[in-house]
């Protein structure tokens, strides 16, 4: 773990990381496997707000930002709903992802049989035009094969049967594209892994499966385009504790097109789970990484070649609750990230934002008070649109209008914890 970090060294790192990136393009000549920039910082988080040592930040103290709040589907409500599939009490609501796509909002989640990813599990959808109020939720996906309710594994955890686990919304070529995985329901995750995609058919109303995407894979978020026109989204194998975390590149030419490249040091640095990654303003990529190896802390890795080569990842100051993160780059240039930063327990869920995609300064409270992870954010007529998961049983939204953001002013003072002086 970091030693202890003052204000005045946090200003230092962040005109360091300046440097860095004006020193890049002149430096890009480097080995593949270190990258132009300097990504041995740890400063993530900085301000005069944050306590020295992240982890003793109150973040039931941070500031709130007004939203607007509303659940598109939750289980326990539905439990003794004699029509419904999942016929033990309560079920999974997880995995949500959001896209707006032909004047209207859509979601996915995942829907199971019992918490977490059981045998039977399916991936569900709906669509609102406002965001705030949705349509009834549908199947998405079929039947994973020889598990559905009738099979005497429905609702279990073994290899006997399958699951379809929910993986985003693509928007390719003017279409949309619904992605889920398939595997076996024992462990995370079975050797028969492989990532599908759903194409819409608005006739029917129903999805049609349109092809393998990946053998062995299962990515976190859709994928997101690079500077020079390819796609790109993250790749975990079956074995991936081993392996470590692999990028995809291609889908340009077919679905199905693509080139996997290995995050060295990701199995090796780092029980590396669930990362996430945007573009920073000088075509550098920034990748951040849960730790299954529960430091506490998110960390971070760069690459200056559009995703080849990455550079080893690098513990920071950011503080996580070893949990899924979902970070975005603004219409306007700045950079969001939603995520559950106590590293004691997933709650409360926060927004921090940053303006150059690698110090964040700013860190509102959105929700908390119970257990709430997995968060997915677009932006969308000038506001944030947050979904996220409670409980593991419900789809739940958040509404955050950008200047409502821009109008909370962080305390100038460090909100340290009473349990923690």
């Amino acid at each position: 773990m970091h030693s202890p970090i003052s204000n005045s060294q946090l200003m230092l790192f962040s005109l360091i990381n300046l440097a860095a990136f004006q020193l890049s393009p002149l430096l890009a000549w480097q080995a593949a496997d270190v990258p132009a920039r300097d990504s041995a910082s740890p400063i993530m988080l900085a301000g005069p707000w944050l306590p020295e040592n992240s982890h003793q930040l109150d973040f039931s103290e941070l500031p709130k930002v007004p939203h607007a709040h509303v659940v598109i589907s939750d289980v326990r409500a539905q439990a003794s709903d004699p029509n419904r599939l999942n016929k033990q009490a309560g079920g999974m609501n997880q995995h949500n992802y959001l896209a707006h796509h032909a004047g209207q909002f859509w979601a996915i989640w995942s829907d199971g049989p019992g918490v977490e990813d059981r045998v039977g599990q399916r991936v569900k959808f709906a669509t609102s035009t406002d965001g705030l109020k949705w349509s009834e939720p549908k199947y998405l996906t079929p039947i994973p094969p020889n598990s559905g309710p009738d099979s005497p594994h429905y609702g279990t955890r073994t290899d006997k049967g399958m699951r379809w686990i929910s993986r985003g919304l693509w928007k390719r070529d003017g279409e949309l594209i619904a992605l889920a995985s398939l595997d076996e329901a024992a462990g995370f995750f079975g050797p028969s892994l492989e990532l599908r995609a759903f194409r819409y058919d608005q006739t029917r109303d129903t999805w049609e499966d349109a092809g393998l995407v990946y053998d062995n894979t299962i990515n976190n978020f859709p994928p997101l385009k690079l500077p020079t026109g390819q796609w790109m989204m993250s790749r975990r194998m079956h074995d991936y504790r081993t392996t470590g975390v692999h990028f995809l590149i291609g889908g340009t030419k077919g679905l199905d097109e693509w080139q996997s490249f290995p995050v060295l040091g990701s199995a090796s640095e780092l029980k590396a789970e669930e990362p996430d990654w945007w573009v920073l303003p000088d075509n550098t990529l920034a990748a951040v990484f849960r730790d299954n190896r529960r430091s506490g802390y998110l960390y971070r890795s760069v690459s200056v070649d559009n995703g080849r080569t990455w550079s080893r990842p690098v513990q920071t100051n950011f503080p996580d609750a070893t949990s899924k993160v979902c970070g975005l780059r603004l219409s306007d240039g700045r950079y969001v990230l939603v995520s559950n930063p106590n590293p004691k327990k997933r709650d409360p869920l926060t927004l921090s934002i940053s303006q150059d995609g690698l110090v964040f300064t700013k860190m509102l409270y959105l929700v908390g008070g119970r257990h709430i992870d997995y968060p997915h954010v677009i932006e969308q007529q000038g506001s944030l649109f947050i979904a996220f998961s409670g409980g593991k049983q419900s789809v739940e939204l958040l509404k955050v209008k950008l200047s409502d953001i821009d109008a909370v002013k962080m305390p100038d003072a460090p909100l340290l914890t009473r349990a923690n002086p």
